[in-house]
């Protein structure tokens, strides 16, 4: 039997990975505050869960929203234990061909609105002295090709705060995670659902960057099922990972870019220590 029932909030919770990690908190006894601009699925999902799945629409970018969805989900079931951070947004563009407003877009939802998040639900879960934040960055949170600068500049954001975070939140009893999943398996790829920066200048052949993007469509690596079941499995951890790569092509490239790195060091150690004071 299961003897600890836990609460989750999520966000991006209708589809794609959010989607399938409600499913499995759900599946697993817990109970679930799911939030996303769009709630339909949701709310058909609740009619099987009882009183255990709270749909909330949410715009993640207004914090006086995720305020109320905070409050209104601890109302419903008294706390909170996991949030998982798992909305995210994409533009495809050269740094030269993305507007401002197109870039602050994209920073907003992947990044500050994450940051909406934690500093809202925080004191709930230093007053219970418990809780795990779970923080969706992307492989791409740790190396960038032509066309993601803005995508890859906000996850390496995601990445840089959550480390200072688990860093704060450790005496509280608070567990924080990364996860850098890979190519997984939904419509993050599709060419219906992709946004790609409205000024294109022709000398960055976009087009194929798009293409090359797209193209992996239908056959990423990754199962979203499993990735949820890992989520699952984290949450009982005493002590869970803080980085965790999700997918065999998310794990080797990371390793890959870091191996060229100390290699790039090494090459450059002298410059590097010529710096110091005699």
């Amino acid at each position: 039997m299961k003897s600890i029932q836990k609460v989750w909030f999520i966000t991006g919770a209708s589809k794609g990975m959010g989607l399938e990690i409600t499913k499995a908190g759900l599946n697993n006894g817990d109970k679930v505050i799911a939030t996303s601009r769009n709630i339909d699925e949701l709310v058909e999902l609740s009619k099987l869960h009882g009183g255990h799945l709270l749909p909330i629409k949410l715009d993640i970018t207004n914090e006086k929203d995720v305020q109320s969805a905070i409050s209104n989900g601890i109302a419903k079931f008294g706390r909170i234990d996991i949030v998982v951070n798992n909305a995210g947004y994409n533009l495809l563009g050269s740094i030269e061909e993305i507007s401002d407003e197109e870039f602050r877009k994209t920073m907003e939802v992947n990044f500050f609105a994450m940051t909406h998040i934690i500093r809202n639900v925080l004191p709930h879960l230093r007053k219970q002295r418990s809780g795990h934040i779970i923080n969706t960055a992307s492989m791409m949170g740790y190396m960038s090709y032509p066309g993601n600068g803005s995508y890859s500049a906000s996850k390496y954001a995601v990445i840089g705060l959550s480390e200072a975070l688990a860093q704060e939140v450790a005496p509280f009893g608070i567990k924080v995670t990364i996860l850098a999943p890979g190519t997984f398996r939904t419509n993050f790829m599709n060419q219906e659902t992709l946004t790609v920066a409205q000024h294109q200048i022709d000398v960055y052949e976009l087009n194929n960057q798009i293409e090359q993007f797209t193209g992996f469509d239908g056959k990423q690596l990754g199962d979203p099922k499993k990735l949820a079941e890992v989520v699952l499995q984290i949450t009982d951890m005493p002590n869970p990972p803080l980085h965790l790569p999700l997918g065999s092509d998310s794990y080797h490239a990371i390793l890959e870019v870091r191996k060229h790195e100390k290699q790039e060091m090494e090459q450059w150690k002298s410059l590097s220590l010529s710096t110091d004071f005699e």
